[in-house]
């Protein structure tokens, strides 16, 4: 069977591998193998996202009510991962396929450098044939230092690894114009451009094991289309839904992709966190920052350096009513840029080369 793209990164939420007693479901995660080795077998690449040590974890140990909630999912999360990267490692070597598990922190993706070792990580293993499994490091990641969910963290990794599409299996169909459960509600098969025209009827409600609700998935999910990377959203409990889902018979929520950035682009449009300082322009600079035209930030646009900070770093760019417009890499300092605010034919701050609009 052939597919129309090469590579592809799959995230695989809490509920779809665990039970509703919060255990994890072998028969599901095997299917989900199954599924996987036959992409591969037609000659596509596939990297996994995968929710589950914590369910994984609950499943040997039991931790006391009373014990600090960071504290019980640390102990879940370190006993369950490696059941739960062994629970792959033999489900795969049936297969004949090797599988390798990489744990990652949010600090990993905000300094260039480790961005760059980490990219370098994954285009090896996926060079030897190996299946890449990327969870979340929960053991040192706590309150700010933690990915809203991995629905983000599998955006970073798509972005990071030029994927030609992100499947996120859910437990439901996709995007609804309202509750899934209810028959009024209609699914949406395709939503292009940012996520404010579906805001007010996606459900902001958190599913039962995992982080985030569907409205930070849909959120995700335009941001890695706007980067050219399309984004599918359907239910991972559908019998052999990825082959299904590829080969463009099963009904789900496709996010379309606008025009393909660069990679610094790509890391750029992930790293607000890693913001060093904030500069805010006018309405003019802020209308040809966003137009999709090829704008360089200009100081003659600037109105004010809100905080420090050095060439090279990341800065917020935000307008006058303090909202973001977007990200990008400065071309020199605060100092510089201070000197400088207002004043015609003078260097780009940021060229657009190295810039991100917000959607």
């Amino acid at each position: 069977m052939k597919f129309p793209y090469r590579k592809i990164v799959v995230k695989i939420g809490s509920n779809v591998i665990t039970q509703d007693d919060g255990l994890p479901d072998h028969s599901r995660i095997k299917d989900l193998v199954d599924q996987v080795a036959v992409l591969r077998a037609s000659g596509l690449e596939v990297v996994l996202v995968s929710s589950g040590a914590v369910a994984s974890g609950r499943s040997i140990i039991t931790v006391a009510e009373k014990q600090n909630a960071v504290a019980a999912r640390q102990l879940l999360a370190s006993i369950g991962q490696v059941k739960l990267i062994n629970t792959y490692a033999a489900l795969f070597e049936a297969h004949g396929i090797n599988c390798a598990q990489v744990l990652v922190t949010k600090e990993d993706f905000r300094d260039r450098l480790h961005y760059l070792n980490m990219k370098n990580c994954l285009q090896i293993l996926l060079q030897h044939q190996v299946v890449p499994i990327i969870n979340e490091n929960d053991v040192v990641s706590v309150t700010e230092l933690m990915f809203t969910d991995n629905d983000e963290l599998a955006g970073l990794v798509a972005a990071m690894l030029g994927a030609d599409a992100l499947v996120i299996l859910s437990n439901v169909n996709g995007i609804y114009t309202g509750d899934p459960k209810s028959p009024d509600s209609r699914l949406l098969e395709e939503i292009s451009g940012s996520t404010a025209a579906i805001a007010g009827y996606v459900t902001t409600g958190k599913s039962q094991f995992g982080r985030g609700g569907m409205l930070t998935k849909a959120s995700m999910a335009a941001k890695t289309a706007s980067l050219g990377i399309p984004v599918h959203i359907t239910n991972g409990k559908t019998d052999n839904v990825l082959p299904l889902l590829l080969a463009g018979k099963l009904a789900h929520t496709r996010f379309a992709t606008e025009k393909r950035a660069s990679n610094k682009k790509k890391w750029i449009a992930h790293s607000e966190n890693a913001a060093s300082g904030t500069v805010q322009v006018n309405e003019g600079a802020k209308l040809a920052l966003t137009c999709g035209r090829a704008s360089s930030l200009l100081p003659v646009g600037i109105t004010a350096v809100l905080s420090g900070f050095q060439k090279g770093d990341i800065i917020r760019v935000v307008d006058e009513r303090g909202q973001t417009v977007g990200l990008g890499i400065a071309e020199y300092g605060a100092d510089k840029a201070k000197e400088r605010i207002g004043q015609k034919n003078q260097r780009p701050l940021v060229h657009y080369d190295y810039f991100y609009a917000s959607n």
